[in-house]
């Protein structure tokens, strides 16, 4: 547990500007069962303006678990740095009692006993409660809300509707900004069309016509809170077109673009910012690394790697916000402006427990009106687990093995590849497998499921390229994703290695024998970015795998040998 007093003391050489009062004072209240949205939202406010940022909620309108990872490991100089921290470490660092409810929204040991104490957490209808009060506390005209991105993707219901749903309940929040990735998936055409519509700006600095080099999207937007003016410049995930299929936005081309940032902060400050905000979905270590080389950025929000931190992270002049994924978190930060700069910035990561906070009416009708087409089909049951089913980490996720096992088995393949996708929730041993947590973990516009030949070589060459991807020690190489997952195949990696030699001991699980880099193996995967792929969809694959298992219970996944951390 860490209270404001133990944080501040920490903290203090770090920053003359920053204090957090982290999540601490919750872990002993709902230990007591006692925990109460007042408790959430309490907070010893500051200056005159109020940020308040949310993102990579991938579509998920109402409460659900969601394990956080147990490895996510840092690379160089951010090696066992925040967010590089875990279970025990993270505890440790931030001071956090084992069994709290800090514990189980922050971490993943004991996450199914905490689970059945804490309950769900997310659901747009309590967000939209918590963001209520802190308007009615602070007064509107001194709240700003922003939204990290992830957001119209990943739920069957935002898939159906081509993003709708989510831009109504966005709406509905009145979100000032976004900024955006995955939202690229619905192609081109549809994301200009929402763009060009929405009620909020939707900023991208960093997305350019690949033909006459011209800004696509609004780079900036200055707004008035408090008195203030406050510049906020979106950033879009500067991958996208490597990590996402480039057939879907053809005449666009992305990057980090750190001149032209630098041009966009400089000129906030000409036009009068007193505070400049990066909305950004680079990536925590990419933002960091941003952080010290672009002058003149008051607060980077991040997004892309799902990284929830209970206090600031400071580089230089900037502080970074880490705001979690799937709705379970709202950060606030309070600003303080004096002679039109920052004097003051005091933080809190507010996690949305759901059974603690009373939905807003208004929104709770609005979730059950979109959902509603759709909700007999997401409460079909299709099978049951005895295993707790999570999607995090480096290397595997359980759902992940789950979703790589029914490729094995519905595609007769002898190997399987399955993306290192962050989004889906978890279920807990007992639950049942609905459609609804099927396609939570697979809806998306390009899932078709390919069987085809490969060579060991090209596995190995996957994995290296995907690793790589990940643990490149330039953060600017880095996509921010996880490692692909593997079906029938063993190998080890050794992280601190360069790509190339990262990658051995690849290993056929059917047979023992090492996989042989001139054989070919049948392979399935899905969400290949190649414009044409054939196969059935991945949620069709795994839904015939549960329901012909009925029962679904994992091994323990052990297939992937991890030295260099």
């Amino acid at each position: 547990m860490i209270s404001r007093r133990d944080f501040l003391q920490a903290t203090a050489a770090a920053s003359a500007i920053v204090a957090a009062s982290g999540l601490g004072p919750l872990g002993r209240v709902a230990a007591q069962q006692k925990l109460t949205q007042s408790d959430i939202l309490k907070f010893d406010p500051v200056g005159t303006v109020t940020l308040l940022h949310v993102t990579d909620i991938h579509a998920q309108l109402v409460p659900l678990y969601f394990r956080e990872p147990s490895i996510n490991l840092g690379v160089g100089e951010v090696k066992a740095q925040p967010p590089h921290l875990t279970d025990q470490a993270f505890r440790s660092y931030y001071k956090i009692a084992n069994g709290s409810a800090d514990a189980y929204a922050l971490t993943a040991d004991d996450f199914t006993a905490l689970a059945k104490t804490y309950g769900r957490m997310g659901g747009l209808d309590r967000v939209a409660a918590v963001i209520s009060a802190i308007r009615a506390e602070r007064g509107a005209d001194k709240v700003l809300l922003l939204d990290g991105g992830d957001t119209w993707q990943g739920s069957w219901s935002a898939l159906q509707t081509k993003g709708q749903d989510m831009v109504d309940v966005m709406s509905a929040l009145k979100t000032d900004a976004m900024t955006a990735h995955w939202e690229f998936t619905l192609g081109a055409d549809r994301v200009k069309e929402i763009a060009d519509k929405a009620s909020f700006a939707f900023l991208a600095q960093n997305v350019r016509d690949n033909e006459w080099q011209e800004p696509v999207f609004e780079a900036r937007k200055m707004f008035e809170r408090g008195g203030a003016r406050i510049a906020v410049i979106g950033q879009a995930l500067p991958r996208t077109a490597v990590a996402n299929p480039r057939w879907m936005f053809p005449k666009w081309e992305f990057g980090i673009r750190e001149e032209d940032l630098q041009k966009q902060v400089d000129q906030s400050r000409a036009d009068g910012a007193d505070v400049v905000v990066l909305l950004s979905h680079n990536g925590f270590d990419v933002d960091r690394k941003l952080a010290s080389r672009v002058k003149g950025i008051d607060v980077i929000l991040t997004a892309h790697t799902h990284d929830a931190l209970p206090a600031l992270v400071k580089v230089g002049d900037t502080v970074l916000v880490g705001s979690g994924s799937h709705g379970k978190f709202v950060s606030r930060l309070d600003i303080a402006v004096k002679d039109k700069r920052v004097s003051d910035i005091r933080f809190k990561l507010m996690p949305i427990f759901s059974d603690a906070i009373a939905p807003d009416p208004a929104m709770k009708a609005l979730i059950e009106k979109v959902r509603a087409p759709y909700a007999a089909e997401l409460a079909n049951v299709v099978g049951h687990t005895d295993s707790l089913l999570f999607r995090r980490g480096n290397f595997n996720g359980t759902f992940d093995d789950l979703i790589c096992d029914a490729m094995l088995t519905q595609r007769d393949a002898e190997i399987s590849l399955s993306p290192g996708f962050r989004w889906g929730g978890t279920l807990l041993p007992g639950d049942a497998i609905t459609w609804e947590a099927i396609t939570n973990a697979t809806a998306m516009t390009y899932p078709a499921c390919y069987r085809q030949q490969m060579t060991g070589e090209q596995l190995k060459l996957i994995l290296e390229d995907v690793a790589d991807n990940i643990f490149h020690p330039d953060p600017y190489f880095q996509g921010g994703g996880d490692m692909v997952r593997v079906g029938g195949m063993g190998y080890a990696i050794d992280v601190a290695k360069p790509v190339g030699d990262r990658i051995s001991n690849l290993t056929h699980l059917k047979t023992g024998q090492p996989i042989d880099a001139k054989k070919s193996y049948v392979v399935a995967g899905w969400a290949s970015v190649n414009q044409g792929t054939e196969g059935p969809p991945i949620w069709d694959v795994v839904r015939n795998h549960v329901s012909a298992q009925k029962k679904i219970q994992l091994k323990e996944n052990t297939a992937v040998q991890v030295s260099g951390t």
